[in-house]
């Protein structure tokens, strides 16, 4: 069954979880690019610390730098969507290999509580869930948010990771 709402695009500030990584170039001035691309249409409410991840996936790549941000904005799911897409673009990420590599990569991990089920558009992330490098920075910044399909808080969702990809602090948050 899928669960699409409309809700958020009505509400004046949407609070989004975003996940961004880098394992291209510079890594963590690309992370800081593009914090500083969302501060020109969105309030950073938290920043993770950043931390250091092997490559889910394709495996024949540079090690992530990863880190989380909450935000609240007046967009609408989709259009902020659009504008990290765009961001990704300007910052020169290719979409070559399936996980592979990137200078930038932005998703929407949750917005609200909402669930949202497009062709386009998956929120929660769909993957969140079983990812030590998004539930780690997610559960430094908002450990009791809950999961809106598994009614599961980050903390939670953490701790019962099978079989958890290694992941190292690289930078503690300020």
């Amino acid at each position: 069954m899928k669960q699409t709402t409309i809700s958020a695009s009505m509400k004046v500030n949407n609070v989004f979880y975003i996940g961004l990584g880098s394992n291209l170039g510079d890594r963590k001035t690309n992370l800081s690019t593009a914090i500083k691309f969302i501060k020109t249409f969105a309030k950073i409410i938290k920043k993770s610390s950043i931390y250091e991840t092997e490559p889910v996936g394709y495996k024949k790549q540079n090690n992530f730098l990863n880190m989380v941000a909450s935000v609240s904005t007046k967009f609408a799911p989709i259009e902020l969507t659009e504008k990290l897409r765009k961001i990704e673009k300007n910052m020169g990420r290719t979409r070559r290999i399936k996980n592979g590599p990137r200078t930038i990569d932005i998703d929407i991990l949750l917005c609200n509580k909402e669930i949202i089920d497009l062709r386009s558009l998956k929120i929660p992330h769909p993957r969140m869930h079983k990812r030590n490098f998004v539930l780690t920075p997610l559960s430094e910044i908002a450990p009791n948010s809950i999961h809106p399909k598994y009614k599961k808080n980050i903390r939670t969702l953490l701790s019962s990771l099978k079989n958890p990809e290694k992941i190292t602090l690289w930078t503690k948050k300020k």
